[in-house]
């Protein structure tokens, strides 16, 4: 895969082919790409762990992310087209001005490097577990391997790695999945019969308890405004469609990559409740210390020698295409949105090129370190899930007053971006002194766009109102008329 990647090193001459693969990238590579990018070791490990300690309730955010997805191809792709981007914080400069673009493109950096940490971690747990190597080492391998093929051939080599990728992985769970249910005597109904009458198998709860993550409320409300934010303003997603040739195959793309990612929620948990099942039948020596070890132990214990290493490239295969990607939209965001426009303005195209490999490079050794330091956290997937969920609000909310407004100006769409942030932090932070009511995470995006969007008009108003003649507090941007043209 490595090998394959940096083929792509000789067509990279400019930086519309470094970060955009040249935007001749058919809709279908662009599809699979955004769902291997999703995909990654956290899905492999965190999807099957949690069905084998809970059920398939998870499945309800999937609805939420299609309907997201389809919001996005409607609400933000079209703006996006109207003109060459390379990142998606540079709508927000043209729409309000330079430091709602930095503030947005900064916390991008930060819960990116922070979340895609956790998932390299997660990858080098897997790779401990299954090849008797130190995590530490197995961490810095995968991310030696991963910075060499995205340093040399750019988002061309991401995007297609991606779709072998994806081909890899999904026959890998596949094959998992036939040699779980064969190795449990009596098949699925054996596990039907173990499983539904814990509630493993139930899928939805209409429960309205704020402090559950997977009700349908919570997945289809909070899967909407996860997806606006992971899908509609996120760079590792958007980058993938400046890729595409028209604004119509990147709405191909999305919703496309909406119906396989439903698919494919289904398998992973399914496998987690079959692993149930199996370990009823033939319990664990010795016992779990974290539920995330389940399916790599049963990758390693009872998977036959080749069935077990062609899963084990699998979850590789799934680490990597994230972790590419991740490298790529964190290099081109820095280069694009802080580096070219601040610190060297005038240089040619080849000295930019250069400077953005170097930026893979610094970005890919960040991500390591971070993956060592997350040995230390909980849960894996909700871990990343959280950390993209605590900031993305502020982000989403600032994207929905840049294209569904027209009088809000920078300093109110700062001034609501802070308090989201301060309404996630008090939200995530009260709870533990008894001051406030827990809240699930899935409803931190939603809650978090909503104080954004409603303080935001209403400071906007203010400020209008406080010095209507002042254009600094209407923002620096200029092209409010073509982005809503």
């Amino acid at each position: 895969m490595t090998f394959y990647g940096s083929r792509f090193a000789k067509s990279q001459r400019t930086l519309k082919d470094y970060f955009l693969g040249g935007k001749d990238i058919p809709w279908w590579a662009v599809c699979f790409s955004i769902v291997a990018t999703e995909t990654s070791t956290l899905t492999f490990i965190g999807s099957p762990a949690l069905a084998y300690e809970s059920n398939l309730t998870f499945l309800q955010l999937t609805l939420g992310y299609l309907m997201g997805r389809i919001i996005v191809s409607l609400l933000l792709i079209p703006p996006y087209f109207r003109q060459e981007l390379f990142t998606s914080y540079q709508l927000l400069r043209e729409r309000f001005g330079n430091k709602t673009k930095n503030f947005s493109a900064a916390i991008f950096l930060v819960t990116r490097a922070l979340s895609d940490g956790v998932r390299l971690y997660a990858t080098g747990l897997v790779l401990a577990v299954t090849t008797h190597m130190g995590v530490i080492p197995a961490i810095v391998l995968m991310g030696i391997f991963t910075i060499y093929y995205t340093f040399k051939g750019g988002m061309a080599a991401v995007v297609w790695t991606d779709v072998i990728q994806m081909i890899l992985y999904i026959g890998g769970a596949v094959l998992a999945f036939y040699e779980i249910l064969h190795k449990i005597p009596g098949g699925w109904h054996s596990i039907q019969q173990t499983a539904a009458p814990l509630g493993k198998l139930q899928m939805v709860d209409f429960s309205h308890d704020w402090s559950q993550p997977y009700t349908l409320w919570a997945g289809i409300i909070g899967g909407i405004f996860i997806t606006l934010a992971s899908h509609g303003t996120d760079q590792l997603t958007v980058q993938r469609f400046f890729t595409c040739r028209s604004k119509t195959d990147a709405q191909k793309a999305l919703i496309g990559s909406g119906l396989v990612i439903m698919a494919q929620f289904l398998l992973f948990l399914m496998i987690g409740v079959m692993l149930y099942a199996f370990y009823q039948k033939f319990p664990l020596t010795p016992p779990l210390s974290k539920t995330d070890e389940v399916f790599p132990r049963f990758i390693v214990n009872e998977l036959p020698r080749g069935v077990s290493g062609l899963v084990i490239a699998a979850i590789f295969a799934a680490a990597m295409s994230t972790l590419s990607g991740s490298l790529n939209s964190l290099s081109g965001t820095l280069l694009i949105d802080f580096y070219k426009p601040y610190i060297r303005p005038f240089e040619e195209e080849h000295h930019y090129l250069k400077v953005s490999r170097l930026m893979t490079i610094a970005w890919g050794i960040v991500l390591i370190g971070i993956g060592i330091l997350a040995r230390q956290w909980g849960s894996v997937l909700e871990v990343a899930l959280t950390i993209m969920s605590f900031t993305a609000g502020s982000i989403v909310g600032i994207f929905l007053l840049a294209v569904l407004t027209r009088t809000t100006n920078q300093a109110g769409g700062l001034c609501g971006m802070v308090g989201g942030l301060l309404t996630l932090l008090a939200i995530h932070f009260l709870p533990r002194y008894g001051y406030l009511m827990k809240i699930a995470w899935t409803w931190y995006v939603c809650i978090g766009s909503a104080v954004t969007f409603l303080l935001g008009v209403s400071a906007s108003r203010f400020f209008n109102w406080l010095k209507p003649g002042d254009t600094r507090m209407r923002g620096e941007g200029r092209g409010e008329e073509k982005i809503r043209a």
